[in-house]
């Protein structure tokens, strides 16, 4: 049951651990969002299809991080279970400081396994067909990356996932913040993450007009909010971020990065994937996280955008940006760097966010270069990383289907 409107606990974020095409650790992601260093290149799994780039994670190696249990999992599992590690790691609970059966686990997926499902359905069309590996239906459904990290840590609280498509990462983080206030829970280690790469996904999102067709310079093919802007550029990973009551991360001397204030979620209710024209729905979300966090939108001081580097999306988000907090807050976006991880976007993208309160650096929106006719005159961080505090942020994350979802962090 939710808990939103009431008096609360104050939750905090105490670990972070992410895989990305910026880099296999959190550390490593973060120095290269913030240098602007955009990842697309070509992708020897996309050859010769219509768009044959991607932001790939090139970096990780499952074998070496997991083991011979490597084989056992699909890669977004890989990607969420390492993400998991290293997020408790950087927790740094101590013997006795969490009991296993009051820590939750919600990480959610958009696409979930599908090289899994690609390579076994494979199997069945060869001639004759080959018996498909026993461990695929395990490997390859949705809930697998949050049941597996689970059982590797050892945690026996509620192990959850989600789906609403790029805005799964987000949501994770608000149904957290509800099992804590809720006292369900004393820690939830939350998150998103995907490893859709294929030529079939590729495909049907060129085939809706959604990606880059940039094929003769892939590094500059991702550029939210930019005047060129012609699509987003699919990538993959996963984030994970420890969420604990403030009062228990104080008990044991963790000093957080930051808090974790308000979450709003609500649907465009309007096309499959198109978002709200007027960004109606979005703004619902928005209102909604600040009224949680009991701030406004006065307060704000950074926005990092979900800002795809689509022609309508970033035109509907930058007009909602504008109208709710004018040229006042800066705005980011992470995807010129990591190009867009569907269900591990908004989880990447918090943790970006919780990391720019915490060190007060903003990174650039990497590949901006000039504002299009239909871009409003938002204060859009590009070129360099500007350093500067960071008190309040709000990350947005909007998914096909009209899903929105919206978190509020601020300085712990």
């Amino acid at each position: 049951m939710s808990t939103r409107g009431q008096r609360h606990p104050d939750v905090v974020i105490t670990g972070l651990g992410m895989v990305t095409p910026a880099g296999a650790d959190t550390a490593t992601s973060w120095k290269a969002t913030c240098a602007g260093l955009p990842t697309a290149a070509p992708d020897a799994r996309l050859s010769g299809i219509a768009v044959d780039f991607s932001c790939a994670v090139t970096a990780f190696d499952a074998g070496l991080v997991l083991g011979t249990e490597a084989r056992r999992m699909d890669a977004f599992t890989q990607y969420a279970v390492a993400a998991a590690r290293e997020a408790v790691a950087d927790a740094a609970p101590g013997d006795g400081d969490w009991d296993p059966t009051r820590v939750g686990v919600l990480i959610g997926t958009g696409v979930g396994g599908l090289p899994t499902w690609l390579e076994q359905s494979g199997r069945m069309l060869d001639t004759p067909p080959r018996p498909v590996n026993p461990l695929t239906v395990p490997k390859a459904i949705g809930n697998m990356a949050a049941a597996t990290v689970a059982l590797d840590l050892g945690l026996n609280g509620p192990a959850l996932s989600l789906a609403t498509a790029c805005a799964t990462g987000t949501t994770a983080l608000g149904f957290a913040l509800d099992l804590l206030r809720a006292g369900r829970c004393d820690v939830v280690l939350a998150g998103g993450t995907d490893a859709a790469i294929s030529p079939l996904v590729s495909n049907a999102f060129d085939r809706l007009k959604a990606l880059s067709r940039r094929r003769d310079a892939p590094q500059s093919a991702s550029r939210p909010f930019d005047r060129d802007r012609d699509g987003f550029v699919l990538a993959e990973g996963a984030a994970v971020l420890v969420l604990e009551l403030a009062e228990a991360a104080r008990a044991r001397g963790r000093r957080p990065y930051a808090k974790l204030l308000g979450y709003g979620e609500s649907s465009d209710a309007h096309h499959l994937t198109s978002p709200d024209p007027d960004g109606k729905g979005a703004q619902l979300a928005i209102r909604g996280a600040l009224a949680d966090a009991g701030l406004s939108p006065s307060d704000v001081t950074l926005v990092n955008a979900h800002a795809t580097g689509t022609p309508q999306g970033d035109a509907v988000e930058a007009r909602l940006i504008e109208r709710l907090f004018g040229s006042h807050a800066a705005v980011t976006s992470a995807k010129g760097v990591t190009g867009h991880m569907l269900g591990a976007a908004g989880a990447v993208e918090a943790a970006f966010t919780a990391l720019s309160i915490d060190n007060g650096v903003i990174p650039p929106t990497a590949n901006f270069a000039e504002r299009g006719a239909d871009m409003p005159g938002i204060d859009i961080v590009h070129g360099a990383a500007r350093h500067t505090p960071v008190p309040v942020a709000v990350s947005n994350s909007f998914g096909f289907g009209g899903h929105n979802a919206v978190v509020v962090l601020g300085s712990a």
